[in-house]
C-alpha cells in the first residue's frame, strides 16, 4: 500500500549502514543472555513503537534463520526491500555469530526441562537360550541412554526385542514428523530433529544387521 509505514525488521534501515554491525551484534548478544541494544542510544532513529518492532523483528530473524542455509537468509522475506548495505550487514552478522546463536538456542532448549537426553549407544547381541527355551537364538540391541538431570547424567539401559524396536522407532518417526511440521519457528525444531535422526539412523542399521 503506498505511504504505509514501514514495519518489522523494515524499520532499521533508517539506521544509518555504519551503525548496523554495532546494532545487529548487540542484538545478538541480547538472545545469548548479555546485554542487549539500549532505546536511549537509538531514541533519535526510532520512536518507542518502532523500537520494540525493529528489536522483537531483529532478534525472531536470528532466531529463525540460525539452521537455515546461507541462499534461504539472503533471499528471506523480511530482507526484502532492505538497501543491499543493510542485507549486507544482516548477513555478515548471522553468519559470524551462527555457532554461538546456535549454542544458546540449544542450551535455552535444555533449561526447558530439568533432564534431557546427553547421549546415546547401543549394543547388539544373540540371546542363544533362556530358562524357558535351550534354544532361542533372539537378536537383542541394547539401547544406552544418558540422562542429564541437574548437572547429574544418569545412565539408563533398555534392552529391546524386534517388535520394541520397531516400536520405538516408530515413535521416534513420529516425534520427529512433529518436529518438521512445527520446528517453533527457532532452532529448537532443528535440535530435536538432529537428535532423532541420529537415533533413527543407527537404529535402522541395527535393525537390518539383525534381520528384523
Amino acid at each position: 500500500m503506498e505511504g504505509a509505514e514501514p514495519l518489522g525488521l523494515q524499520l532499521i534501515e533508517k539506521l544509518p549502514a555504519a551503525q548496523c554491525p554495532q546494532f545487529l551484534h548487540k542484538v545478538v548478544d541480547g538472545i545469548c543472555g548479555r546485554a542487549q541494544p539500549r532505546f536511549r542510544d537509538y531514541g533519535n532513529i526510532w520512536n518507542l513503537r518502532e523500537w520494540l518492532e525493529v528489536l522483537e523483528d531483529s532478534s525472531t530473524f536470528f532466531k529463525t534463520s540460525v539452521g537455515k542455509n546461507e541462499a534461504f537468509v539472503q533471499t528471506a522475506d523480511p530482507l526484502n526491500g532492505l538497501s543491499p548495505e543493510h542485507q549486507e550487514a544482516i548477513s555478515k552478522c548471522l553468519t559470524s555469530r551462527k555457532p554461538e546463536l546456535a549454542e544458546a538456542l540449544a542450551e535455552k532448549v535444555c533449561a526447558m526441562s530439568s533432564s534431557y537426553l546427553q547421549d546415546f549407544d547401543w549394543q547388539l547381541k544373540l540371546a542363544l537360550s533362556s530358562d524357558k527355551l535351550s534354544t532361542l537364538q533372539m537378536p537383542l540391541v541394547n539401547l544406552d541412554l544418558d540422562i542429564a538431570e541437574d548437572g547429574v547424567v544418569k545412565p539408563v539401559s533398555i534392552e529391546l526385542n524386534k517388535e520394541e524396536l520397531q516400536n520405538l522407532i516408530n515413535s521416534l518417526e513420529a516425534a520427529n514428523k512433529v518436529c518438521n511440521k512445527q520446528c517453533f519457528s527457532l532452532l529448537y525444531g532443528h535440535t530435536l530433529h538432529f537428535l532423532h535422526t541420529c537415533i533413527l539412523t543407527e537404529l535402522r542399521k541395527k535393525a537390518i544387521d539383525f534381520n528384523f
